[in-house]
């Protein structure tokens, strides 16, 4: 028998609060501020740094992204489980945030691209503990009828701090070309002030420990056919977004110089921080899954548009729209998610979906790296719009199965 999803008024504590939100949500977006202000130093620099300082082929480097994705995303679902099960999120969370911070002197130490894939695994490793358990941390703290605004205020703090990470790249990189090994040393300072904030600010709801004796064994059978399918659509669509290392390997084959580089992914990042705020209200207003397609659309367009550009103007506006599109779909899927998921298996559930979709960054970024080296560039952005195409149809059907896009989901 499947358990059913938590009702109206199940979540928020209904005590204090931070601007206007629960302290964990508010704490969890400072923690996610200060982590991607940490990886987002070193990620637009880690593709430049493996073809220009270490001359890997792009198929290489689609193969370390998708493997270190992959791999580490198969972490996810258990490690949902687990804080499940053990009725703990915040140590869980804490963990996976200090094992990230601890890539970071891997990656600066790197001679080969071999220990670069190993400092990544170890990165995205961390992720795959984390994940899960913030993301139940956060749906069972937020207000049911605010799971979008909380979401989006996650999703928004989290993408500031990737602005400001490629903008102390880029400053770092201003005093010369050579530096891509100081700026990922440098990146474990907010590492570890993230750490130090989930120690000292979040604070979890306990659970009996006879209700986490009952827990079953790690099965889809508590889960009904919404999340089944939305979880299909969502990996369908994954296996055409290959990682971003070749949106920015496209930019830089357009003309932008490799130290604009981060400033170009900074305007991505603040697009998408201003942009997840206001989707997240939109879509507790309107509708989730309106938001959700719409973002579904709007990606398919823009990887269009990176196929068939010609000018580094045009890269400017693409990486813009990306932002746009990241904001409409990120955290508002897992707004949708947290109304039709157990209430007992939260953690499990967004682990589940988050591994659905990471193990489908493995063949989108081979797929990516060998359509740009067998094919042509534009091939990994042609393919990425046709599958992205293809899901928005899918779930468009989906909406009509589940009784269109009502307000509340």
């Amino acid at each position: 028998m499947k358990a059913k999803p938590s009702p109206p008024g199940e979540n928020g504590t209904g005590g204090r609060t931070l601007l206007g939100f629960d302290p964990n949500v508010f704490f969890a977006g400072v923690v996610s501020f200060f982590m991607d202000v940490s990886s987002e130093m070193i990620y637009p620099l880690v593709p430049l740094f493996l073809a220009n300082t270490l001359g890997i082929d792009k198929a290489v480097i689609g193969l370390i992204e998708g493997v270190a994705e992959s791999t580490a995303s198969l972490l996810k679902v258990f490690s949902g489980w687990l804080s499940d099960r053990l009725g703990n999120r915040k140590w869980l969370m804490a963990a996976g945030y200090a094992v990230s911070t601890l890539s970071r002197p891997l990656i600066a130490l790197a001679p080969g691209w071999h220990q670069v894939l190993g400092a990544r695994f170890v990165d995205r490793f961390g992720k795959g503990v984390r994940t899960a358990p913030r993301d139940a941390i956060i749906a069972e703290s937020a207000e049911y009828s605010h799971l979008g605004r909380a979401f989006g205020l996650h999703r928004g703090m989290d993408t500031m701090g990737a602005v400001a990470g490629p903008a102390l790249a880029f400053l770092l990189l201003g005093l010369s070309n050579n530096r891509y090994r100081l700026v990922f040393w440098l990146s474990m300072l907010p590492g570890l002030i993230a750490v130090a904030v989930i120690i000292i600010g979040i604070r979890e709801k306990k659970r009996a420990a006879a209700a986490r004796a009952a827990r079953p064994r790690l099965t889809l059978a508590h889960f009904d056919w919404r999340f089944k399918l939305f979880v299909v659509i969502a990996a369908l669509f994954a296996l055409g977004n290959s990682s971003d290392v070749f949106l920015i390997l496209r930019a830089q084959q357009l003309g932008i110089p490799a130290v604009t580089i981060p400033l170009v992914y900074l305007l991505f990042n603040l697009v998408y921080s201003l942009s997840a705020m206001p989707a997240g209200m939109a879509a507790d207003r309107f509708g989730r899954k309106r938001i959700i397609l719409l973002g579904f659309v709007l990606f398919a367009l823009l990887y269009y548009g990176f196929a068939v550009a010609a000018t580094a103007r045009a890269v400017w506006l693409l990486f813009g729209l990306y932002g746009l599109f990241m904001g409409l779909t990120e955290g508002i899927q897992k707004a949708f998610l947290a109304t039709i998921i157990p209430r007992d298996f939260k953690a499990t559930a967004f682990g589940v979906f988050t591994t659905a979709v990471g193990i489908a960054t493995l063949p989108a970024s081979l797929i990516g790296g060998w359509l740009w080296d067998r094919v042509a560039p534009a091939a990994t952005f042609y393919f990425g719009a046709a599958t992205a195409s293809t899901s928005a149809v899918l779930f468009a059907m989906y909406i009509i199965m589940s009784g269109g896009g009502r307000r509340k989901s």
